[in-house]
């Protein structure tokens, strides 16, 4: 692989050896335990953008942003970008690597050192689109929680492991189907944007990622549920995925019989299991307990 920062493309992104020598001047070394692995490849960051239709007014939040590789391509292509870092040696460097590579830009940058399980609010207008490199072992319970607390974002793209993706993606019937699809699915269209190679990363991941495209739902999911309501069932029907909805949902129902009752009245079989329903029809379920 060609280092992108040479003659190919002479701008202000980070390419292998700008990594690897801002994490040696932070003395950064990205750890499993955190699910780091930075994007070292100026192509893979701007397919990203372009894959995620950035437009030049978007305000694009992104979790994760690390040495700052998709935050500079970000910066390039929307009106403001909000990075949201845990990590304290990174939240602290990224905005002096903005500043060196791209100020003109600078001012259109915001930093919120926090842990993106405990934000509730963001600095400046609300945020349009969702675009980040999602550490692997929080990547589902992050987006999901990113979507409800940030009902202005309309657009998400993530890079996700392979089988995350996946998971997030798969339709009723799939064998990875589960309370990830679903619930992805009662905030937006879900569907793969793509792949991505291990060796666009440093260090290189033993998985291949995936990306994920969700477009949010123009009108919110008919029902008269509430998203915790419809949730619980959700998570009661994969909670012994193996099982009928009856015996699935008898805890959830107080009773097999009363879980029967309320499959019945949903218009969904007692002997169907929760990998062949839609969310409307979890829905439906939730509903018909109230």
């Amino acid at each position: 692989m060609s280092d992108t920062t040479g003659s190919e493309t002479p701008d202000a992104l980070l390419g292998p050896a700008d990594i690897r020598e801002l994490a040696a001047v932070l003395g950064v070394r990205p750890t499993k335990q955190k699910g780091q692995n930075f994007v070292i490849d100026a192509n893979t960051v701007r397919r990203i953008v372009r894959t995620a239709g950035v437009r030049p007014d978007d305000v694009v939040v992104e979790v994760g942003p690390g040495l700052g590789s998709l935050t500079l391509a970000l910066l390039e292509a929307a009106d403001r970008v909000t990075a949201v870092e845990i990590d304290d040696v990174l939240a602290a460097a990224l905005p002096a690597t903005i500043e060196a590579r791209m100020p003109a830009r600078a001012d259109r940058f915001a930093l919120v050192h926090s842990d993106a399980m405990l934000v509730q609010e963001l600095p400046g207008p609300a945020p349009t689109a969702l675009v980040a490199n999602l550490p692997y072992n929080v990547a589902v319970p992050v987006l999901l929680h990113m979507l409800e607390r940030f009902p202005s974002i309309e657009r998400t793209l993530v890079m996700v492991q392979a089988e995350v993706a996946d998971r997030l993606a798969a339709r009723p019937g799939n064998k990875v189907y589960g309370v990830p699809s679903v619930k992805a699915n009662w905030y937006a269209e879900v569907k793969r944007a793509g792949a991505i190679g291990r060796n666009v990363f440093w260090p290189a991941p033993n998985v291949d990622s995936g990306l994920v495209s969700l477009v949010r739902r123009t009108e919110p999911l008919a029902t008269t549920a509430t998203r915790r309501e419809v949730f619980a069932v959700v998570d009661a029907a994969f909670a012994q995925r193996r099982k009928t909805l009856r015996a699935a949902l008898a805890t959830w129902a107080g009773s097999p019989a009363a879980a029967e009752e309320a499959l019945v009245k949903a218009g969904i079989s007692p002997q169907a299991r929760g990998e062949a329903l839609t969310v409307e029809e979890f829905a439906r379920i939730a509903e018909a307990k109230a």
